[in-house]
């Protein structure tokens, strides 16, 4: 291993790129507290599953996109794809402000799936690409604690917005400085790939065809962890777009909702910085399978509360067993691949997790329709649990 590569070794460009993915993840906070609302109020959708549209639209494109992302930056160096992916983004709030029709609000959300799918994807990688195998969780934890944090912020920040002023244009406002700020951070970013070879490991690589079966259905251990995944961004996608619906329903004002749709991604991102780290001290199979029995216990939890002080809670108890799984599962991955195939093996994984957005989307909308908002939130708290099963049946240690 070349002294060169490791976070020491590289702390102003892994530092730069920490901060970067906060601007990504803002943009996805824009929505979590406005969205469902802007559909239900602004737009007049009266189905559920109508309203919850733009969250599968976003997660059938960010989980394309996570597909070949990373052989995208095989080929063509990761820097290149991340500016790529602020290009895109700009685009999104200009479509939120002017949608004329909830479905220039399904195209916008498009081209946020493409803007996540690349941006985050590379942030990522690129972290991978400069530490050691023993200091991956680390690497990914914080790097979901910087992305996360900056949904948490945003999520408040649009809804207090959106109380004080309307649901659009002011909350959307912000997305613009995002965008600005996070092209900036990337032109500064070194360009990590030829860091990562300099490391070692680099034999011949794997078609993503290969590499899609391997990690789908050949390997049962990478197979689990796909499904943890999937479930895992299902549930969010489920809270995402269901939350601020259910805690209208419960008579809460925008700000308050707000707050307690927000405490969910800020534990998320935080608690990250402790499990990223101590994933790579006891092992990963530990903290998915516990992670995973916490989301389902939480989601239930939020269920039976009764007070905004045990929905905040819940809301806590559901980031941490999010933040639990989430930098683990990619580290995992990681563990379990060459080097030579590392970033299309975590772009299918990372394609199958974002399916679940829109899957959660479709399930609970349906599910909501027909049984209600309670009971689709109920049903579908089983399918972490079913994932935990499956990882504490196939998966095993295997680092560096």
């Amino acid at each position: 291993m070349r002294s060169d590569v490791g976070i020491a070794s590289n702390r102003i460009p892994f530092l730069l790129l920490v901060v970067t993915n906060f601007f990504v993840g803002g943009m996805v906070g824009l929505e979590r507290s406005v969205l469902p609302l802007l559909g239900e109020r602004v737009f007049g959708l009266a189905s559920t599953g109508a309203a919850l549209s733009f969250i599968v639209s976003f997660g059938l494109t960010k989980g394309a996109v996570n597909l070949f992302a990373g052989a995208l930056a095989d080929r063509y160096g990761r820097k290149r794809i991340l500016l790529f992916g602020w290009g895109i983004g700009f685009w999104v709030p200009v479509l939120i402000i002017t949608a004329p029709s909830w479905t220039v609000i399904l195209l916008a959300n498009v081209l946020l799936g493409l803007h996540q799918g690349l941006t985050w994807s590379m942030t990522v990688n690129m972290k991978l690409d400069l530490v050691r195998p023993e200091e991956r969780g680390t690497a990914v934890g914080l790097n979901e604690f910087a992305g996360y944090l900056g949904a948490s912020v945003l999520a408040a920040l649009s809804g207090y917005v959106a109380m004080a002023k309307a649901l659009r244009p002011e909350p959307f406002y912000f997305g613009f400085g995002l965008v600005a700020v996070g092209f900036l951070l990337s032109l500064l970013a070194p360009d990590t790939a030829a860091t990562a070879r300099s490391a070692g490991g680099f034999g011949p690589g794997m078609s993503l065809a290969e590499a899609f079966r391997r990690t789908t259905w050949v390997d049962r251990r990478l197979m689990s962890l796909s499904f943890a995944g999937l479930t895992t961004n299902l549930k969010d996608g489920l809270a995402w777009g269901i939350f601020p619906l259910l805690l209208a329903q419960k008579g809460l004002d925008l700000g308050t909702a707000s707050l307690i749709v927000s405490a969910y991604p800020a534990a998320w991102g935080l608690f990250q910085l402790l499990t990223g780290p101590l994933s790579d001290r006891i092992g990963r199979k530990t903290l998915i399978v516990g992670g995973m029995a916490v989301q389902a216990a939480s989601l239930w939890a939020f269920l039976g509360a009764t007070s905004v002080a045990a929905l905040g809670l819940a809301a806590v108890l559901l980031g941490i067993g999010t933040a639990m799984v989430y930098p683990t599962l990619q580290a995992a991955v990681g563990d379990r691949v060459a080097p030579a195939w590392r970033a299309s093996a975590l772009g299918v994984y990372r394609f199958w997790r974002d399916e679940g957005y829109a899957f959660g989307a479709l399930l609970g909308g349906a599910l909501a329709d027909v049984f209600g908002l309670r009971m689709s939130v109920g049903l579908i708290a089983f399918l972490p649990l079913l994932a935990a099963g499956l990882v504490a049946r196939f998966d095993r240690e295997e680092r560096g």
